[in-house]
């Protein structure tokens, strides 16, 4: 990503960091789950989210 901080207009610095988004390498898939490694409850309450 540029570094942007020495651009005080926010249009300005919002075209930079598009095209640095635009330019950079593409990001490698996910190797597993996005949440699989926070921790898991055993038990839970009825309408209460196992994690």
């Amino acid at each position: 990503m540029a570094n942007t901080k020495s651009i005080t207009d926010t249009d300005e610095r919002k075209k930079v960091k598009r095209a640095a988004r635009k330019a950079a390498a593409p990001k490698a898939p996910r190797t597993g789950a996005r949440g699989e490694n926070k921790a898991k409850i055993k038990k839970a309450a009825l309408g209460k989210s196992k994690r």
